[in-house]
């Protein structure tokens, strides 16, 4: 039986940093196999940005062609939040050793973790240092020097997903196509996304296309279609494809304008 690194976290969206920890546990003899677990949620959040099948992808593209890395999706199954004890005594029954990796944030609320005497017991921990916070002697250090802002990293990965979602209406002939930020607006999305069709047979074409476009990494949580109006919900992206008529008739940027401005946000 090996002994692994279990590597869990929400990766929303994953960055540098977790690349790079991933490339200092490779280097550890004693470690056959490092599992990167993606959470289907942090028990500690109420919700995630992106989805827990979108974050699976992006782990997926980065770290599959790594040696002795293994992406499980152990958690995201599981449908609902899952402790990291639970998580442990699961690949305990393949494995004979687990070290555990944690950020050296997670130092200070350690002891709250559920069944934290338990997991102590079962793991050895190896926590990853992070703007200069200190890991105290029990743990295991490593060493790591990339530091990244998570919220910038999340930031630019939704601009890059609009671009993309832009770029593919745009080249497949939607017409008025408009962003509005939603960010911190009490509403249930991050990101509005409006265009124009050219008729109804027209806007069935752009979702197909975005379908394409947008694969492998998107995940359509839900798609309502009328003929002359689509929504797609894409978790924290919401987008309306509507004929022009429709779009007159229901006016949605409108709303979505004044819900953006609010003297603080604004359409883009």
């Amino acid at each position: 039986m090996e002994t692994i690194a279990l590597f869990g976290g929400s990766f929303d969206p994953p960055h540098i940093g977790h690349e790079a920890i991933v490339k200092a546990l490779v280097n550890i003899k004693e470690i056959d196999k490092i599992i990167v677990v993606p959470t289907f949620l942090n028990p500690f959040k109420s919700r995630s940005h992106a989805s827990p099948e979108l974050r699976l992808s992006w782990i997926k593209e980065i770290f599959n062609e790594y040696d002795k890395v293994e992406i499980s999706d152990y958690e995201v199954r599981q449908n609902k939040s899952v402790a990291s004890i639970l998580s442990v005594k699961h690949f305990l029954k393949k494995y004979k050793k687990i070290y555990l990796v944690i950020g050296a944030d997670n130092l200070e609320s350690l002891n709250k973790w559920e069944s934290y005497n338990e997991l102590k017991e079962l793991v050895t921990f190896i926590v990853a240092s992070r703007n200069g916070i200190e890991i105290p002697k029990e743990y295991i250090t490593l060493n790591i020097d990339e530091n990244i802002s998570s919220t910038q990293l999340r930031r630019n990965t939704l601009q890059n997903r609009i671009e993309k979602i832009t770029n593919s209406l745009d080249k497949n002939k939607a017409e008025s196509i408009e962003v509005f930020d939603l960010r911190n607006k009490n509403y249930f999305v991050e990101y509005a996304i409006i265009a124009s069709s050219l008729g109804v047979k027209h806007t069935t074409a752009l979702l197909n296309h975005l379908k394409d476009d947008l694969k492998p990494g998107e995940v359509f949580n839900n798609i309502d279609e009328s003929g002359d109006w689509i929504v797609i919900d894409l978790g924290d992206i919401l987008i309306h494809i509507m004929t022009p008529e429709y779009r007159v008739k229901y006016d949605m940027e409108t709303f979505l304008a004044g819900l953006a401005s609010g003297k603080e946000g604004e359409a883009l």
